[in-house]
């Protein structure tokens, strides 16, 4: 069977704001999805809403809106058909970069010709809350008992290094429990690295630098989809009070963006709390080198090349290869690496052949050596900011990732373009453009 060439036609999203403080707390996400959504299609005038058969939606928390099948709602809100079918995935932080997989497998095999994959997180009002902690460190503990119990064989084979990797893994970090934050990942790849946090925290400046930079020169302004939110009310500790009503207001800038950021404000950062080193060595992981928690929004238009160019059409670039890949959960942050490694090959090319990479800044200590083991220079990745400024909404990143270096390739002539993200768990997801 002869596989159809996939096309994204365009990406947009929602500024990505504070999870908790932010101004999209007080917003029902259903509805701003569904705007976000809307202004796709009108951007898209020759797409009529009844060509649009299939609408996934990338989540990994949650919200009481978009419960059941989110995309259903998102897209009956949006205005389009109830011919129009919806599904939502989870592959957690790479979930809107696999609902765009999802689609456009479909429409390279002839499935579908016309399909939009949407992204959607809210972290504000879904972190730290419930109760439940104590239940889930029983959890966790348990998994590490039984862990502890297995034969030689089968903890070797659960450690073997890795092939895509150049450095040894030490011990004591691949025997540390295999269920952990985040951020002790982070602090874990920084070690067997041998990362400096000045080293990390030079890379998180830039990030900040750079995406200030963009945003004076307008880079972000046809991605950015302006939503008027209300802004929320919060008592003296932070809780928001969800009666109590505030002024409306415009959102169209992300709210991790942090002008003047420099490496002595960095440098004055405490280490995230939790976090130990199972090598004795120093804390290297703070707020300023990682991600900030986020609720954004983000949608992508897929369809075949023959279709746009029926419709007359100008595709931002070719969707060419996709890539999931697994590594030891302890190390989660390198995910990106086995990933890229399937999706060029998958695409037919190599990993020198990759003009810009838009590489989810989970931490600045993953993109790194993540970076080197692939051989791509830092200087062609995030070159307009990353995510250390942006932000990251879990599930809506990925398509936002996708759609970000399309339009990079685009603006600078370049032809091979790589989006990734490491994935929770230990896991990681990418996806290659080629422009048109």
């Amino acid at each position: 069977m002869e596989l159809k060439n996939v096309v994204l036609v365009d990406g947009v999203r929602s500024a990505f704001t504070r999870g908790g403080r932010g101004k999209m707390v007080a917003t029902r996400m259903d509805e701003a999805a569904a705007t976000v959504l809307r202004a796709l299609m009108e951007r898209n005038p020759k797409v009529k809403p009844s060509s649009v058969e299939d609408v996934g939606l990338g989540n990994v928390m949650g919200a009481p809106e978009i419960a059941g099948i989110g995309a259903n709602v998102v897209a009956r809100l949006a205005g389009l058909p109830s011919e129009v079918c919806t599904f939502d995935s989870n592959r957690q932080c790479g979930s809107s970069m696999e609902t765009l997989h999802r689609i456009a497998q479909s429409i390279m095999v002839g499935a579908t010709e016309v399909g939009i994959a949407l992204g959607i997180e809210r972290m504000g009002r879904t972190l730290g809350g419930g109760g439940g902690g104590n239940r889930e460190r029983n959890r966790v503990t348990e998994f590490n008992k039984k862990r502890l119990e297995q034969t030689d064989e089968q903890r070797n084979m659960a450690v073997n290094h890795d092939d895509d990797f150049s450095v040894p893994f030490p011990d004591y970090i691949l025997d540390s429990p295999a269920m952990m934050s985040m951020t002790q990942t982070a602090q874990n790849v920084a070690e067997v690295y041998d990362l400096s946090r000045e080293e990390i925290d030079e890379f998180a400046c830039d990030s900040q630098r750079k995406t200030a930079e963009a945003y004076d020169k307008g880079i972000y302004k046809d991605e950015i989809i302006p939503l008027e939110v209300e802004i929320p009310v919060f008592d003296d500790e932070g809780k928001w009070l969800p009666d109590e009503r505030g002024e409306m207001t415009v959102l169209d800038e992300d709210e991790g963006l942090r002008r003047g950021t420099n490496m002595e404000g960095l440098g004055a950062l405490k280490p995230i709390a939790g976090i130990v080193s199972y090598g004795d060595q120093e804390i290297r992981i703070t707020a300023g080198n990682s991600c900030p928690t986020n609720d954004g929004i983000s949608a992508a238009l897929l369809m075949s090349e023959d279709k746009a160019r029926e419709l007359g059409l100008e595709p931002l670039a070719r969707i060419i290869g996709f890539g999931v890949g697994g590594v030891k959960p302890q190390l989660m942050g390198l995910g990106p690496v086995p990933a890229t490694k399937k999706a060029l090959k998958h695409a037919g090319i190599t990993a020198d052949h990759i003009d810009r990479v838009e590489f989810n800044e989970a931490f600045a200590a993953q993109v790194i050596p993540s970076a080197m083991e692939l051989g791509i220079p830092l200087e062609n990745i995030n070159v307009n900011g990353g995510s250390i400024a942006i932000g990251h909404p879990l599930g809506a990143t990925g398509a936002r990732l996708v759609s970000t270096v399309s339009r990079e390739l685009q603006r600078s002539g370049k032809k091979y373009g790589l989006g990734t993200q490491c994935i929770g768990a230990g896991m990681g997801i990418s996806t290659i453009v080629e422009a048109i």
